[in-house]
């Protein structure tokens, strides 16, 4: 049986660890899926639209060696709604990702979803987190 994976993100600004986050989540399974967050949804959890719309952040993501595929996540409803459609052997949330574990596992028993979840460490927080390296860029542009 072919392992489906499935990882999500937001993607704005990818840097090495996102890579290193795809790679790993890759190394779970033979299919990787990813879903990229909608600017509406990035709006509402962050206050502040993304700097590349969603469909170019897609398009980085599809070309990525360990992808094979991407999709949106859902504008509205159920966040959870996109895992029950793509039906997945394995869950894969960065270090720093919402929901936890305990709540991803509660919505997939009620959906009758049997994945696997699995977080992956961070490759270097310090250096790569997507919020830090925008800050930098700002001030070293300025």
């Amino acid at each position: 049986m072919k392992k489906k994976v499935l990882a999500f993100g937001t993607f704005d600004g990818i840097h090495p660890g996102h890579l290193y986050y795809l790679e790993k989540a890759k190394e779970q399974g033979k299919e990787l899926t990813v879903v990229i967050a909608r600017d509406l949804n990035i709006k509402k959890i962050k206050g502040k639209k993304p700097i590349l719309k969603e469909e170019e952040r897609r398009y980085l993501i599809q070309s990525l060696k360990p992808v094979d595929k991407t999709v949106f996540g859902l504008k509205k409803g159920n966040k959870f709604e996109i895992v029950k459609r793509l039906k997945p052997d394995v869950i894969v949330l960065g270090y720093d990702q919402k929901p936890s574990v305990k709540e991803l596992k509660k919505e997939l028993k009620k959906m009758k979803i049997k994945a696997e979840i699995k977080r992956i460490n961070s490759w270097d927080s310090k250096r790569f987190k997507s919020s830090k390296l925008k800050k930098k860029i700002i001030e070293q542009a300025g």
